[in-house]
C-alpha cells in the first residue's frame, strides 16, 4: 500500500532514479532491478504501478526532457514577429541548440535495434510534431511568400522524414563524411523552395549528436 500513497512522488523519483543510470550505465545495461535498487525500498511493484516495461520508462524520461523543447517550439511557433521561412529555420535551429538535445541521445538507444522505441518515436513525429508545428509555419510561409509550395502538408512530411530519420544518428550508422554529404543533398532539396534548413553552425552541432550517439 505505501508505493501507492503518494503516486506523483514515487513517479518522480522512478524517471529520476532511471535517468541517472541510463546517463551512467546506458539503457541496454540498465536493468529493471537496478532502477528497483536505486529506489530505497520500495518494491518492483512500484514500478509495475505506472510503467509496464522499460521502454515505457525510457519513453517517459524522453517525454520528459522534450517538454523545454516542446514550449520553444509553440512560442516559435506563436511568434507574430516571423515568417513562415524564419519561424521553421528558427525551430530547427533551436531544437539543436537545446541542452536537453544532448541529453536525449545520450539515453536513447540505437531505435533500429528497438522496433518498440522506433515505432512510438516515428508515430510522435507523424501525430505530434509535424501537424502541431511544422505544417502550420509551412502554411504561413506559403501564405506570406517566405516559402514556395502549394502543398505544405506533403513538404512538411518530407521534411520530417529527411530530417528526423535519415539523418538522425539514432535511426541510421553512418561516418561525418556521410551525414555532409546527406545533409547538403536536403538544403539542396528543399533551395527552390526558399528554405535552408541546415547551416554549418547546426551541422556541427548534430556531428557532436552523433558522436554523443556513438560513443556510448
Amino acid at each position: 500500500m505505501a508505493r501507492n500513497k503518494y503516486p506523483e512522488e514515487t513517479y518522480q523519483l522512478i524517471l529520476d532514479v532511471s535517468t541517472r543510470l541510463f546517463f551512467e550505465k546506458g539503457y541496454e545495461r540498465t536493468s529493471l532491478q537496478d532502477i528497483i535498487d536505486g529506489l530505497g525500498g520500495l518494491t518492483k511493484g512500484a514500478i509495475y504501478y505506472h510503467f509496464r516495461s522499460k521502454e515505457e520508462i525510457l519513453i517517459a524520461v524522453v517525454e520528459s526532457m522534450s517538454k523545454e523543447n516542446n514550449a520553444a517550439m509553440k512560442e516559435i511557433r506563436d511568434d507574430p514577429s516571423l515568417t513562415g521561412k524564419e519561424k521553421l529555420e528558427k525551430m530547427f535551429e533551436k531544437s539543436l541548440t537545446n541542452p536537453k538535445q544532448k541529453e536525449v541521445f545520450t539515453v536513447t538507444p540505437n531505435l533500429m535495434e528497438n522496433p518498440k522505441l522506433l515505432v512510438y518515436y516515428l508515430k510522435t513525429v507523424a501525430s505530434e510534431v509535424v501537424p502541431d508545428y511544422i505544417v502550420p509555419v509551412i502554411r504561413q510561409g506559403a501564405e506570406d511568400g517566405s516559402i514556395h509550395t502549394d502543398c505544405p502538408e506533403e513538404l512538411a512530411d518530407l521534411m520530417m522524414f529527411l530530417t528526423d530519420v535519415w539523418v538522425n544518428p539514432i535511426i541510421f550508422s553512418m561516418s561525418d563524411e556521410q551525414m555532409i554529404r546527406r545533409i547538403e543533398l536536403i538544403n539542396t532539396m528543399f533551395k527552390p523552395y526558399g528554405i535552408e534548413l541546415i547551416h554549418e553552425d547546426m551541422l556541427r552541432l548534430m556531428r557532436e549528436c552523433r558522436k554523443v550517439q556513438y560513443d556510448k
